[in-house]
């Protein structure tokens, strides 16, 4: 039963990522620059920091358990932070380029595989004595798999979109509709987005131990990572501002209250991800295999929730009934991937 609860937590915490760029729709007179930076403020400052207080217990300091991690894994989550930034930075340009449904789908499903194995092997590299590698097991491996099928299906769906549209329909459905480069930004983007599981592995053993509830443990090091990750974006965000002529975005006081609004449910949408990845693992003790396949299954089940998003905003309008039917077939297998790992381990 608490296997089941734990990936009902992600999948809602999955939901909700997949739901953050709705919001962004809202903000007015914002460059992307602007309101990528604002709403990463709340969604990579704030409420990651709120978060990762739930962890503290009684008479210790946040502050406290960083000054006393280990400063190689407190420097190396924050590292595999910043690349993430990267990842961040450039899986915007793939929702700009391929839509929210496709966008999403291939650098999330790159990140997903990436990330989870990643983790383990960076991790052995550096602590072999740990024997990291040992939790890639048949059943990780096949997870792992089974959520590269179904991100290969839907691209598939995403290719016989891009030929069977006219350019006139891509734009309606996607303004900057552009096949190529959106496949590269979102590979780009998937490869840089794997190192947050990286983070992760590496900020691991930053907790209070069993003073914390486990549903808990890993928000601190989820802080950190978020943290390295908004210093990549704050210097990218700047420099456009500053290439870009946008600074006076942040001057214009008739938009204010409602972009900060809008950007702050954004980033809070965002980070329930991460916050759910948490809670949800704390059900997932008994299971080792679902605990290390966690993070996949979590960028598994955004996938599906983006195309579910993708479908409601039209962007596969136009697309022939074969079209939709690979790109259904597509989810059910990555849903499929959350489950079969289980069975197999």
């Amino acid at each position: 039963m608490n296997i089941i609860i734990g990936l009902i937590i992600i999948a809602i915490g999955a939901f909700c990522q997949s739901s953050c760029y709705v919001p962004i729709n809202k903000v007015k007179q914002w460059s992307w620059e602007s309101y990528w930076l604002v709403q990463g403020v709340f969604a990579w400052l704030l409420l990651p920091f709120l978060g990762a207080l739930l962890a503290v217990p009684s008479g210790e300091s946040l502050w406290g358990l960083f000054a006393q991690a280990p400063s190689f894994n407190l420097w190396m989550t924050l590292l595999f932070g910043c690349l993430w930034g990267v990842g961040g930075l450039t899986f915007g340009l793939s929702m700009r380029y391929l839509g929210v449904a496709l966008g999403q789908s291939l650098a999330l499903g790159t990140c997903a595989a990436l990330g989870t194995i990643m983790g383990p092997v960076l991790l052995n590299a550096f602590f072999p004595e740990l024997n990291a590698l040992g939790s890639l097991t048949t059943a990780v491996i096949a997870g792992v798999a089974i959520t590269l099928v179904g991100i290969a299906i839907i691209g598939v769906a995403g290719g016989m979109k891009a030929k069977a549209l006219t350019d006139k329909e891509k734009k309606a459905a996607v303004k900057d509709f552009n096949f190529p480069m959106g496949i590269a930004i979102a590979l780009l983007s998937g490869f840089m987005s794997g190192c947050f599981n990286v983070g992760l592995e590496f900020g691991k053993d930053i907790n209070f131990g069993g003073l914390t509830d486990p549903m808990f443990r890993t928000l601190p090091a989820t802080l950190l990572v978020t943290v390295g990750g908004f210093v990549t974006n704050l210097a990218y965000c700047f420099y456009q501002n500053q290439k870009n002529h946008t600074w006076t975005d942040y001057g214009k006081r008739q938009v204010w209250a409602n972009n900060v609004v809008f950007c702050l449910l954004a980033g809070a949408l965002w980070y329930s991800q991460f916050f759910g990845l948490s809670l949800g693992k704390g059900f997932l003790d008994s299971s080792p295999t679902l605990l290390t396949l966690s993070f996949c299954i979590l960028m598994a089940l955004n996938v599906v929730f983006s195309n579910v998003w993708g479908i409601l905003l039209h962007e596969w309008r136009g697309c022939s009934r074969n079209t939709i039917v690979v790109l259904l077939v597509g989810i059910v297998v990555l849903v499929v991937s959350s489950f079969v790992p289980q069975f197999i381990g």
